[in-house]
């Protein structure tokens, strides 16, 4: 494996990865290559793309993107991959910090069939769930699906648990019904305990699921969707970002929405928990 900040991979060698000295050397050394980058820049800078090393790094290999970019990004990858004897498959994954280190998490596959059969094996043991989404960019569009869902669920949960304790109730009571309601999730029940702890330490930061909103609603508008829900978390996590939480998780919402009521600091008394 390979990162661009080297100090991140100690953990992993502590459990028997094989560090390479540089990017040239994961190209030499495996077929498959996973890249699990911030941006469409990170990858094309990584796969060399636009320059004369690209053809060398993913000809004959299979260039699997892991990452949450705009549908139309891994497409144009794809095709430059498959242009010089490549093989290209989109990987990208649904679950926090915490489901990644339990190997918990649900990955979406996308590509040519050998290649999601082969990665269906490779990933197994990251994922709970390994689902094929079809052909290439179905992957990276069911990525952002998935997180409608996610980003409006947990913006609902705030405004719910803002609700809450504005109303002075017990919020162990309300951390106890919403384990035990229909609503119930993992997501749910690991962001209820966060805001009733008020612990914000990043699983899913602000500013990603601020990016991830981002997609969401270009790839929204340039198709016609309308996504009101999405529009309205979509203001939240940019001022809650403009307030200074942009590496909080992103149960710390609640701080922009709090901001609107007026609402300073946490307001529990010794009813409230």
């Amino acid at each position: 494996m390979w990162n661009r900040s080297l100090e991140k991979c100690a953990s992993l060698v502590e459990d028997g990865a094989s560090i390479a000295e540089d990017v040239e050397e994961v190209f030499r050394r495996a077929h498959t290559v996973l890249t699990m980058l911030a941006d469409g820049a990170a990858i094309d800078a990584v796969l060399g793309r636009g320059t004369d090393v690209f053809e060398q790094r993913v000809r004959n290999h299979l260039i699997v993107h892991m990452g949450t970019t705009s549908s139309e990004y891994s497409k144009s990858l794809g095709a430059d991959i498959q242009a010089v004897g490549g093989s290209y498959a989109e990987a990208p994954v649904s679950g926090s910090r915490e489901a990644a280190v339990r190997g918990r998490l649900v990955v979406m596959v996308a590509g040519e069939p050998e290649d999601v059969s082969e990665l269906r094996h490779l990933l197994g043991p990251i994922g709970k769930d390994v689902i094929g989404c079809g052909s290439v960019p179905n992957a990276s569009n069911m990525k952002l699906a998935i997180n409608v869902f996610l980003i409006t669920m947990v913006t609902g949960l705030a405004e719910s648990f803002h609700f809450a304790e504005q109303q002075s109730l017990n919020l162990n009571t309300f951390l106890a019904l919403v384990d035990a309601s229909p609503m119930a999730s993992e997501v749910s029940r690991v962001k209820a305990e966060k805001l009733v702890g008020r612990d914000f330490e990043a699983q899913a930061a602000m500013t990603d699921v601020l990016k991830n909103n981002e997609l969401i609603a270009a790839a929204a508008r340039a198709a016609g969707i309308e996504t009101p829900l999405l529009d309205a978390s979509h203001a939240l996590y940019r001022e809650a970002v403009a307030l200074g939480h942009g590496n909080a998780d992103m149960a710390a919402v609640i701080r922009a929405i709090e901001a609107r009521s007026g609402v300073s600091e946490f307001k529990a008394g010794p009813d409230a928990l």
